[in-house]
């Protein structure tokens, strides 16, 4: 099986049945997709799917081939961080972090579809993104600032 994760394409023996999230995690050590639920409606697990912010814990592999999926770990790195790893660092938008790595590929797929979002364009794209610390606000002005920097960039 054939799957094109983060830019790369990468054979994988996985079973066409397979779950995504297993397969990221277990067998390609991309662990930045959480499990969390187990039912899709958490966020944790969320990934990329042809730009789709989607539950990976929700789909089999073999319905992928041929996709551009992309997760957290193809972002940015420590030291090129995406604009938006970059604002969530500044503005602490996160607390324990669990949530982040879907919240960061959630907003992702958002700017690339809407890259001047207002601040209810942004709750409205991350509403299914649960966070049980309480840091809504902090990730709504990160996206949002992150959104005003990558404007601003594309300008120059």
């Amino acid at each position: 099986m054939n799957l094109i994760i983060n830019g790369e394409l990468r054979e994988e023996g996985a079973e066409p049945t397979d779950n995504l999230l297993d397969v990221l995690r277990n067998e390609l050590g991309l662990t930045g997709p959480r499990f969390g639920c187990g039912t899709g409606q958490c966020g944790a697990c969320s990934v990329l799917v042809d730009g789709q912010d989607v539950a990976a814990c929700q789909l089999e592999v073999g319905n992928l081939e041929g996709k551009a999926i992309v997760t957290v770990e193809g972002l940015g790195t420590p030291d090129a961080p995406h604009p938006l790893q970059a604002a969530f660092l500044e503005l602490q938008a996160g607390q324990c972090g669990f949530c982040l790595s879907g919240i960061l590929v959630g907003a992702k797929g958002l700017l690339d579809r809407n890259p001047n979002p207002t601040r209810q364009e942004v709750a409205q794209a991350l509403a299914w993104h649960l966070c049980r610390c309480g840091v809504h606000n902090r990730v709504m002005d990160a996206v949002l600032l992150a959104a005003s920097r990558m404007s601003a960039e594309a300008v120059r």
